[in-house]
């Protein structure tokens, strides 16, 4: 959605300790929450702005950014 933020605290706020905790102490959980902020940045710039992409590689993009977010959730279980 245009002009929502997809920050993994606002999609997961009940595990911002878990979250904070998980991204101080496990490299991996660190490096895939980087490439998750990156990625949501990407794809806010580009809805915001109206960067030319064909719809499918704006979905591709979200596509990968869900999969990093269930990733990154199964880490929070």
């Amino acid at each position: 959605m245009l002009g929502e933020h997809h920050t993994l605290v606002l999609e997961f706020p009940e595990q911002r300790d878990r979250i904070h905790d998980l991204k101080m102490e496990d490299n991996h959980f660190h490096r895939l929450m980087e490439e998750y902020d990156e990625l949501t940045k990407k794809i806010e710039r580009l809805e915001q702005e109206g960067e030319p992409l064909t719809d499918e590689s704006m979905e591709d993009l979200k596509k990968r950014r869900l999969e990093l977010k269930d990733e990154l959730y199964t880490y929070l279980k």
